[in-house]
C-alpha cells in the first residue's frame, strides 16, 4: 500500500531557468541526443545541450517557418519562407544540402524512418551493397577554392565528415521527409534529398457513398498545418485549414450539396506505395542521391576551375592588352600578333614592341604572368584528376547500375525507371567522360603553348637588354606561330568550362565528324554532335537527362498517393479560409503510439477555439484510430474514437504535445484579470489510454462537425492532479518535449526558457473528474 509520502512525491521538477536573447517561435528536441534546436523570431537557429550550453548559431538569411530532426538525430531540416528546405549538420550547423521543394512557405515538416529492415521470403535481411569501393578509390569531395575558409562555399572542408556522412546513404534505413506548404501542397523526399512524390490536397477529391447517392468532397483554399507519417510509412495524417465543399452526384450530374465547411480538417492520405515498393525505392534513392552528390562535385569543380583560369587570364590580358595602344600611338595599323610574328621572323624590332617588352612588361612582369598561368594549369589539372574525373567516372558507374534497375522494371512492371530515359542518361554520362578527357588534353596543350611563348619572350627581352640568354631552355618557333595565330586572343580552356550564351558550338573538321558518325554502327554514341559541345554544356545536358529520367518515377509515385478519408474537426472563426490559415495558431500535435509489436495507433490532440462552437468553450479534442480500416479486426480499436476535455474556468491551453507511451503534455496559463499581473503557468501530463474515448461518426457523412457529437460526454480536467506543476509566471508557446530523457522546454513571456524534468515515476496516472 502506498504511503502518504509516496502519494505526494513530485513527478517532475524545474531543471533550468535561462534567459534567451530573442523570443523563441519553434523548438524541437533531438530524437537521439540531449540537444534542443530553437528558432528565434529573427530567424536564427540555436542549438543547445541539455545543460543549456550553446553549440552553434546560424542564420540562413531568410525567414524560418518549420523545423524537424532526421530520425537518427544527425541532421536537421529547416523549412524556409521561399519554399526551400535546407539540411544542416548537427555537429556544426553547416549546410549539407538545399532543395527547392515548394513555391511558397514551408509550414510543417515530418521526418519518419522505416522501423523494419527489408527481408526476402526466407527472412534474410536485404541490405543494399554499395559496390563502388570495389572499382574506385575513395569518393571525391567537393573541391574548395584556395584561400576560402571551410564552409564558406556551403559544403564541408576535407577535415570534416558531414558531406561524406550525408553522401553515404547506403547504411541508412529507408526514411522519408514530408513537407507541407501554405497552399496545400505536400512533398515527399527519401533521405530528405531525393524528391519522390507530391500531392496538392486542394486538387484531391474524396468520394463517399450515401444510400442512393454519392458524395464527393473537395478542399478549397487549404493550407497545411500539421503532418505526421505513420511508422510503417503507409499513412499520412494531415491537419489543414480550408474550405471543405460537399457535392452530390445524381444521375451522373454533379450538383451542389450541403454547402461548405470552413475550418480545421483532418485528412488521411494513403502512402502505402512507400511500403509496397520500399526495396526498389530504397535502392533507386541511394543511387540517385549519391549521383546528386557527385553532380555537386562536378558543378563545384567547373565553377572553381572557371574562376581560377579566368583570374590567370586576367593577369595575362592585363599586361598584354597594353601593347595595342602602344602600336596605335606609334601610328601603326598592325595587330600585336603581326608585330610578334615580325619579331620572330628576324625583322627589326618595332618601337612599340621594344617599349612593351623592355619597359611595360619587363622580366618581372613576364615572370608574374608565367607564374599565374603555370599555377592555374597545375590547379586545374589537380582538380580534374582528384575531383572532376573521379566524380564523372562514379556517376557513369552508378547510372549504369540504374540502367539495370530500369530493365528490371520493364520485365517485372515495377514502378522504377523508364529504360529509354536511363539509356539516354547513360550515354550522356559517357559523353561527359569523353569531354573530361578532352579538357585534360586541351589544358595540357594550352599551358605548354603559353610556356613556350613566354620562353621565347624571355629570350627576346634578354637580347633587347643585351643580356646573355644561354641559360634559358630552347623554344619551339613553330609553336610560337601556332600560339599567335590561334591562342593569343582565344581561350579554348574557358570555352570548355563555361556554358556560352546562345547556340555556341566548337568547330570540328568534317573528317572527324564523319568518323564519329561511322562509330555509331559499332556501338558508339547515337548523338554524334557531342564534340561540338563544351564540357559545361555536356554536364548541363546530363543533369537534364538525369532529372527527366527520375521525373517518371516521381510522377508515378505521386499518382499512387491519394486521400483515403477525411474528418472535419471544428470551424474557424475567420472571414475566409486563407485569412484563417495565416491568422490562427491552434495548439496541436499528431503522433503514433505502439499498441503491439509493429502496430501503431494514431493520436491527434488539438485545442478548439472558443468561438468555433457557441456551446463548447475552453475544450481540447483528442482523436485516435483515424487511419484504422473498419475491416481490420486484429487492432485493439477498429473505428475512430475521440474525447473532449474541458479545461477548468480560469485557465487556457497555450500548447499541447503528444509524449511517449500515450501521454499528453498540456501547457496551461491562468486567466489574468488584473492588468499588472503576469499570472502563472502550469504543466499537466495525461495518459491517453486512461481517457474515456467515444466512437464518432464515419467521415462519409461529413456535412457536419463530428466533434459536436461529444459535447454531452465531455469530461473536466482536474487541476489538483499530481501530474500538474505550477510555474510562477505565465508562459507562451512553443512547448518542446523530449521522449528520450523526459525533458520539456517551455518559454516564459519575458524571454526566459524553462527546462523541466517531466518524469521520475512513469506509473503516476492522471486524475480526471
Amino acid at each position: 500500500m502506498e504511503t502518504d509520502e509516496e502519494q505526494t512525491s513530485i513527478p517532475f521538477q524545474l531543471q533550468f531557468d535561462k534567459p534567451v536573447s530573442s523570443q523563441i517561435k519553434i523548438a524541437e528536441w533531438n530524437p537521439e541526443k540531449d540537444l534542443l534546436a530553437m528558432v528565434t523570431e529573427d530567424s536564427k537557429i540555436l542549438l543547445h545541450r541539455f545543460n543549456w550550453q550553446r553549440l552553434w548559431t546560424i542564420s540562413p538569411g531568410r525567414c524560418i517557418t518549420a523545423l524537424c530532426w532526421r530520425p537518427d538525430g544527425k541532421a536537421i531540416a529547416v523549412g524556409l519562407e521561399d519554399g526551400t528546405i535546407s539540411l544542416h549538420d548537427v555537429e556544426n550547423g553547416k549546410l549539407l544540402r538545399s532543395i527547392k521543394s515548394h513555391n511558397v512557405a514551408v509550414v510543417c515538416l515530418n521526418w519518419e524512418e522505416d522501423g523494419q529492415l527489408a527481408s526476402d521470403s526466407n527472412n534474410t535481411q536485404l541490405i543494399y551493397e554499395d559496390r563502388t569501393s570495389r572499382f574506385f578509390p575513395s569518393a571525391p569531395r567537393v573541391p574548395r577554392m584556395p584561400g576560402v575558409a571551410s564552409g564558406d562555399t556551403g559544403f564541408m572542408d576535407e577535415s570534416e565528415d558531414s558531406f561524406r556522412e550525408l553522401s553515404n546513404t547506403s547504411h541508412q534505413r529507408f526514411n522519408i521527409l514530408c513537407s507541407g506548404d501554405k497552399e496545400g501542397t505536400i512533398c515527399f523526399s527519401i533521405f530528405g534529398i531525393f524528391p519522390i512524390g507530391k500531392i496538392n490536397i486542394n486538387k484531391t477529391f474524396i468520394s463517399a457513398p450515401l444510400r442512393d447517392k454519392e458524395a464527393v468532397h473537395q478542399l478549397v483554399n487549404s493550407s497545411i498545418y500539421k503532418v505526421a507519417l505513420s511508422k510503417d510509412l503507409c499513412h499520412l495524417i494531415v491537419m489543414c485549414f480550408g474550405e471543405l465543399v460537399e457535392h452530390m452526384i445524381e444521375e451522373k450530374e454533379k450538383v451542389s450539396g450541403n454547402g461548405s465547411l470552413v475550418g480545421l480538417h483532418c485528412l488521411l492520405l494513403d502512402t502505402s506505395i512507400f511500403r509496397k515498393r520500399k526495396n526498389e525505392l530504397h535502392q533507386v534513392a541511394q543511387q540517385a542521391s549519391n549521383i546528386e552528390d557527385f553532380f555537386e562535385v562536378i558543378r563545384a569543380s567547373l565553377s572553381i576551375m572557371c574562376k581560377q583560369w579566368a583570374d590567370a587570364m586576367h593577369v595575362f590580358h592585363e599586361k598584354f592588352d597594353t601593347l595595342s595602344p602602344l602600336i596605335a600611338d606609334n601610328g601603326l595599323d598592325s595587330s600585336p600578333q603581326e608585330e610578334f610574328l615580325s619579331l620572330l621572323g628576324g625583322a627589326r624590332t618595332s618601337p612599340p614592341v621594344h617599349q612593351f617588352l623592355v619597359s611595360t612588361l619587363g622580366e618581372v612582369g613576364l615572370k608574374r604572368v608565367t607564374k599565374a598561368i603555370d599555377n592555374a594549369g597545375k590547379e586545374l589539372h589537380l582538380i580534374v584528376r582528384e575531383h572532376l574525373q573521379p566524380a564523372a567516372e562514379i556517376v557513369g558507374f552508378r547510372i549504369g547500375e540504374l540502367r539495370g534497375l530500369s530493365r528490371w522494371r520493364a520485365r517485372y512492371q515495377g514502378i522504377g525507371l523508364d529504360e529509354k530515359l536511363i539509356d539516354s542518361a547513360t550515354e550522356r554520362a559517357g559523353m561527359l567522360l569523353v569531354q573530361v578527357e578532352r579538357l585534360i588534353k586541351v589544358l595540357a596543350v594550352v599551358v605548354y603553348q603559353f610556356q613556350n611563348f613566354f620562353l621565347w619572350l624571355s629570350k627576346c627581352i634578354k637580347l633587347l637588354m643585351s643580356e646573355s640568354s644561354d641559360q634559358l631552355p630552347p623554344f619551339n618557333s613553330e609553336l610560337v606561330i601556332v600560339f599567335l595565330k590561334f591562342l593569343y586572343d582565344q581561350d579554348p580552356v574557358r570555352q570548355l568550362l563555361e556554358v556560352m550564351e546562345g547556340d555556341h558550338s566548337i568547330e570540328v573538321d568534317s573528317e572527324t565528324m564523319q568518323r564519329v558518325e561511322e562509330l555509331v554502327q559499332f556501338g558508339g554514341f547515337s548523338d554524334t554532335e557531342y564534340l561540338q559541345r563544351t564540357l559545361a554544356k555536356e554536364f548541363e545536358l546530363l543533369e537534364y537527362s538525369f532529372k527527366e529520367a527520375f521525373l517518371v518515377l516521381f510522377t508515378t509515385i505521386s499518382k499512387k498517393i491519394h486521400c483515403k478519408d477525411l474528418m472535419p474537426l471544428f470551424p474557424v472563426p475567420a472571414a475566409s479560409p486563407k485569412s484563417a490559415s495565416t491568422s490562427i495558431n491552434i495548439p496541436a500535435s499528431i503522433s503514433f503510439y505502439e499498441e503491439s509489436q509493429n502496430r501503431f495507433l494514431d493520436y491527434t490532440c488539438f485545442r478548439i477555439p472558443d468561438k468555433s462552437f457557441s456551446d463548447m468553450a475552453n475544450c481540447i479534442g483528442i482523436t485516435r484510430g483515424f487511419k484504422n480500416d473498419l475491416s481490420t479486426t486484429e487492432m485493439a480499436h477498429t473505428s475512430m474514437e475521440a474525447v473532449l476535455l474541458i479545461v477548468p474556468d480560469g485557465y487556457n491551453c497555450v500548447d499541447v504535445s503528444l509524449y511517449k507511451d500515450t501521454q499528453i503534455v498540456l501547457l496551461l496559463n491562468e486567466t489574468v484579470t488584473v492588468s499588472d499581473s503576469s499570472g502563472r503557468g502550469h504543466l499537466m501530463i495525461l495518459r491517453a489510454t486512461d481517457l474515456p474515448f467515444v466512437s464518432v461518426a464515419s467521415s462519409s457523412y461529413s456535412h457536419f462537425w463530428n466533434l459536436q457529437e461529444l459535447k454531452e460526454s465531455a469530461i473536466d480536467l482536474n487541476m489538483e492532479n499530481e501530474k500538474v506543476r505550477s510555474i510562477p509566471h505565465s508562459v507562451i508557446a512553443p512547448l518542446a518535449v523530449s521522449a528520450s530523457r523526459g525533458v520539456a522546454c517551455v518559454f516564459a513571456a519575458r524571454k526566459r526558457a524553462l527546462v523541466y524534468i517531466l518524469e521520475e515515476d512513469e506509473d503516476e496516472g492522471s486524475d480526471i473528474e
